[in-house]
């Protein structure tokens, strides 16, 4: 109702998680979609540009190991491109911090949709109270959840017009 035609990005560690990030994403998606809103997953991007697969991953692994550093941003700068753009073009985003993994363009989305004034709900795998610091400096601490079903309850609250704060 209230979501319906919105749009949002799934911002999320996808290189060093062992599912690639497709495992909650897949997860939230159809739910996202039954209130209409369309879903920007990097994982599943509509075109075969700036996809960051296992493939890709591993050549980028190969060209580490083998010292060709600099074919790294050439073939594959892309990804940070398409995937900033996705968060251009969002209405609010969705991030899952899972404070076990280094996830670092994870926080520039969040720092670009955050500088951009758009909502960043986050859900942070280990509790809410294990939240990095920052996060409660960039965000309200209402958009910071322990647990999927916590931030999905806040979505059907918002969308069914049941929660209308809007914390600025």
């Amino acid at each position: 109702m209230k979501l319906s035609g919105m749009r949002t990005y799934l911002a999320g560690a996808m290189d060093r998680v062992a599912d690639g990030g497709i495992g909650w994403r897949s997860r939230i998606t159809p739910i996202l979609k039954a209130m209409g809103v369309t879903v920007l997953n990097p994982c599943d991007k509509p075109a075969n540009v700036g996809v960051e697969d296992e493939k890709t991953r591993n050549n980028i692994e190969s060209f580490k190991k083998t010292g060709r550093f600099d074919k790294i941003r050439k073939n594959y700068g892309v990804i940070r491109t398409l995937d900033l753009r996705c968060v251009d073009i969002s209405d609010f985003i969705i991030a899952l911090i899972d404070t076990d993994v280094h996830a670092c363009g994870t926080y520039e989305e969040i720092s670009v949709a955050n500088s951009q004034k758009k909502p960043v709900l986050i859900w942070c795998r280990q509790g809410k109270e294990k939240a990095p610091n920052w996060l409660f400096f960039m965000l309200p601490h209402q958009h910071i959840f322990g647990s999927l079903s916590e931030l999905l309850e806040y979505l059907v609250n918002i969308d069914t017009g049941r929660d209308t704060n809007h914390y600025k």
